[in-house]
């Protein structure tokens, strides 16, 4: 029996891993991808990690596993397939076995949202995009847009304004959410035109997007905007199906669990992106999972 069990490999479940391992826990990652990092694997820069400034998140992502290497860490590739409470342990079932162990953290994540309108999932992969950072480069010096409004979204759009002719920021709101610094870059760039309180209501193209049709929700009125590709950029969508009905979540789906990262079930506790919180940055995941992992190590006494 493990003391420790981290479901997920992204900054919560690498920096547990880390913290777990320097407390002498025995401990096993389970990851469900071929690659540690999580989201962060997917990030052209992280600007705003302390002491990182303008850090590759490739780069990033290895050298928090690199950190976890170091430290004899043990990692299974495989796909989580329930979580069962047993009281003085937890049992895993994964696609290769059962595992046990005292405590888990879950850290699993999250995914993006999707717009949920007509053309989106067909064309998905066809021009239709949730990472600016991934398939940018396939529309250089092409037109594309970028739907949303947050940190994410603006991001993306100034990403794509470096090697693309015209990126339209469309966004449902008259006003933008993202962090005042990224608005103040975004408005600067010439080829960028925010689209504000528009929403798409479908993607069209044959084999490939052609044209958005959007409406605009004060006035009413239609219009067909041509591009090549949509990156949408509207959310995420957190990865907490396992705990369903075993540990209390909020209407989103989000894990109830305070700064301990302790949930309502004895010896279980959510780390990162899957915990209700107010922010959600690389730096609170990191913090979640040191917290979660000195938990996990109070709780095996």
């Amino acid at each position: 029996m493990y003391d420790l069990i981290i479901i997920g490999s992204g900054p919560a479940g690498l920096s547990a891993a880390v913290y777990g391992k320097r407390a002498g826990l025995s401990l096993l990652v389970l990851e469900k991808n071929p690659m540690s990092g999580g989201q962060v694997l997917n990030t052209y820069e992280v600007d705003n990690y302390l002491g990182m400034p303008g850090m590759d998140g490739f780069d990033m992502g290895t050298k928090f596993r690199e950190h976890a290497d170091r430290l004899g860490v043990a990692f299974q590739e495989a796909e989580v397939l329930s979580l069962e409470d047993k009281g003085e342990s937890k049992i895993v079932r994964t696609e290769d076995g059962e595992l046990e162990a005292k405590t888990v953290i879950l850290a699993t994540g999250a995914v993006h949202a999707l717009l949920g309108v007509p053309g989106e999932e067909r064309l998905s992969g066809r021009g239709v995009s949730y990472c600016a950072t991934c398939d940018g480069a396939f529309f250089r010096g092409r037109t594309v847009a970028v739907a949303g409004g947050g940190d994410v979204a603006l991001e993306d759009a100034i990403y794509l304004a470096r090697t693309c002719e015209k990126v339209y920021l469309i966004h449902r709101r008259d006003e933008l959410r993202g962090a005042m610094v990224l608005q103040q870059e975004l408005k600067a760039l010439p080829n960028v035109e925010i689209l504000y309180s528009h929403v798409v209501e479908e993607i069209l193209g044959g084999d490939t997007v052609e044209s958005l049709s959007l409406k605009n929700n004060k006035t009413g009125e239609r219009l067909t905007l041509p591009v090549a590709g949509l990156f949408v950029a509207v959310g995420i969508r957190p990865l907490t199906e396992l705990v369903q009905g075993l540990a209390a979540c909020d209407e989103g789906g989000y894990v109830l669990a305070g700064e301990d990262c302790a949930t309502n079930v004895p010896g279980l506790f959510a780390a990162g992106d899957v915990r209700k919180k107010p922010i959600r940055q690389i730096v609170t995941a990191v913090a979640d999972g040191a917290n979660a992992a000195v938990s996990a190590g109070l709780f095996c006494r």
